[in-house]
């Protein structure tokens, strides 16, 4: 079994490294995950006891302490890291630029859904999964769509 210092790649392509023991995570470690995000954890016995987890565009989560989107606040993380863009020119995602969404689909945050197939891609058209009619329902209400897209703004010469 595996003991020590080391680095072990799950099946999902996710990458765990730090202290084994047994065959388990034992000691400090991070997971890393395809996505880019990770959990820094303090683990027992491939357990975690206490950690932090990091989204891939390095906000940290404190289930406490959680300023984004509480209702009052409603910038995106990166509006909060770098600032507002000047007036007139809306930031539509955290992404800046946000992704094209191709003719006939939303963006549902985690990819693109068509709603003709109810098939959810990921930003590099790989399958993630089908959508139930509860998802369905949610991202025809709630997502943005291809032909939302506003004009682009021009300075002026």
């Amino acid at each position: 079994r595996m003991e020590g210092y080391g680095s072990y790649t799950l099946p999902t392509g996710g990458e765990y490294r730090g202290w084994l023991w047994d065959g388990m995570f034992h000691g400090k470690g991070e997971l890393q995950l395809i996505k880019g995000g990770g959990y820094r954890a303090l683990w027992h016995r491939g357990r975690p006891t206490q950690g932090k987890y990091t989204f891939a565009d390095g906000l940290e989560f404190d289930e406490e302490k959680w300023p984004y989107c509480d209702g009052y606040d409603r910038r995106f993380y990166t509006e909060i890291c770098l600032g507002f863009k000047p007036p007139g020119i809306p930031q539509l995602t955290n992404l800046d630029p946000p992704k094209i969404i191709p003719e006939g689909c939303y963006d549902c945050g985690d990819g693109f859904y068509n709603p003709e197939t109810r098939v959810v891609v990921d930003y590099k058209f790989k399958f993630l999964r089908n959508a139930d009619n509860d998802e369905h329902e949610w991202i025809l209400r709630s997502c943005r769509r291809a032909w939302d897209i506003p004009i682009e703004h021009k300075p002026k010469p």
